[in-house]
């Protein structure tokens, strides 16, 4: 027998995992609604032919069974394509019908391209950073969230929260989940007195924010502002609707306060605006809507030009999280990932016994994985066996009995 060189030995250290065409081919795309804690999870498993698996999540909660039948239809020609082309397959399921766009549809996109990146990630051995330039942080910091019931309460869960290490806190407005009416007006004085005391205790060194869920006007917002003190608020998330960048152009006029938005974009083209008349402060884009790897690392360049850190929205479970880490530890501009894993919230969208090997969060950071793909190791029987129900979002009246925004 020969023996090898030291050149052959080196070469074939660094040989990709061989594959032809067709072994990379998919040979299956399936959809899998579970119920998973408080809400359900549409998980998408792609199958190549040789056998590697990945997974994607859609971030149209409430919806999903609109999104699994896009998936389904995607399916068709998608079936038999190089899972590897991966830029050139998300262009053909967006440009695929006449109506181009849309969160349904992008958000069945979103969970394919997840899926893809990580099967891409397992062929090459690499974690899908690597497939987006490499990672520019060992870590990826977070920012945690409570409702703000009370003064009281909101001090304990912030103290909570600052001890467990977190430096960047969000709360949801009085009122916000206190049945089926909310009176925008009737909060805004409670809240206001929420934010000073949480600003009064806690000193500059913490920042917070909070989550207007677009329920108000800019008229309300305006009013809001101008109750608090200066300085009480680092951010304001999705004070209004975003399907009009002019009444976000009407309310920057109004207020000096950093806006966090874009967790409702679709697309690169609705985000353009936003970046380009500096309507948000924060890129709050969320992979699992925007079309998945492939369009976030678009918005995240186009924000990096205008100086824009990612603040990334990340409701969902352990798909969504690890995407969000990959995307996160790869982009210069980053200030922190939303998490739904702190100490002073338990929705359950982490469960260990479904999703056995996650992306870890230690302390307030998430710990980037150098594992290949995503990262995520899913029991699949545990997974088909919890049995989704349909979960429907509040809706939401004003007192007049008008509905108003969830």
């Amino acid at each position: 027998m020969e023996s090898s060189s030291a050149s052959d030995v080196e070469t074939a250290a660094i040989t990709p995992l061989p594959s032809t065409s067709r072994d990379a081919q998919i040979a299956k795309i399936e959809t899998i609604l579970a119920r998973v804690g408080v809400r359900n999870q549409l998980l998408i498993r792609v199958e190549t032919n040789d056998g590697l698996i990945g997974w994607g999540e859609s971030g149209l909660s409430s919806r999903e069974q609109a999104v699994a039948a896009v998936v389904a239809d995607f399916a068709r020609f998608l079936i038999g394509q190089d899972s590897r082309q991966i830029g050139r397959i998300w262009q053909e399921a967006y440009r695929s019908q006449y109506f181009e766009g849309g969160r349904v549809l992008t958000a069945a996109i979103s969970a394919i391209d997840i899926a893809l990146h990580d099967i891409l990630g397992k062929r090459l051995g690499v974690p899908v950073y690597q497939l987006l330039g490499g990672k520019q942080r060992d870590v990826v910091p977070s920012f945690a969230s409570f409702m703000a019931a009370d003064v009281d309460q909101a001090l304990a869960d912030t103290r909570t929260l600052v001890n467990d290490g977190w430096d960047c806190v969000r709360i949801y407005p009085a009122g916000f989940d206190s049945g089926s009416t909310f009176n925008p007006r009737t909060t805004l004085d409670k809240t206001v007195k929420i934010l000073t005391v949480m600003r009064q205790e806690f000193g500059r060194n913490l920042t917070i924010g909070i989550d207007l869920h677009h329920r108000y006007t800019p008229a309300e917002i305006a009013s809001f502002c101008n109750m608090l003190p200066a300085g009480t608020l680092d951010f304001l998330e999705e004070p209004i609707r975003c399907e009009t960048p002019e009444a976000y152009e009407m309310l920057r006029r109004m207020t000096n306060i950093p806006f966090a938005v874009g967790e409702e974009f679709a697309s690169k083209w609705q985000a353009g605006p936003y970046l380009d008349k500096a309507l948000t402060q924060y890129m709050r884009l969320d992979i699992c809507n925007i079309g998945g790897f492939t369009e976030a690392m678009k918005v995240a360049g186009w924000s990096e030009r205008h100086y824009i850190d990612l603040m990334p929205h990340n409701p969902l479970g352990p798909i969504c999280t690890a995407a969000s880490v990959h995307m996160s530890a790869a982009v210069p501009n980053f200030s922190w990932l939303e998490t739904r894993q702190s100490s002073v919230e338990n929705l359950g969208f982490h469960d260990q016994a479904l999703f056995p090997v996650q992306v870890a969060l230690e302390g307030a950071v998430y710990v980037v994985p150098d594992t290949p793909g995503l990262g995520v190791d899913v029991d699949e029987d545990a997974l088909r066996n919890a049995n989704a129900s349909h979960v429907e979002c509040p809706h939401l009246s004003r007192p007049d009995g008008s509905v108003t925004n969830w």
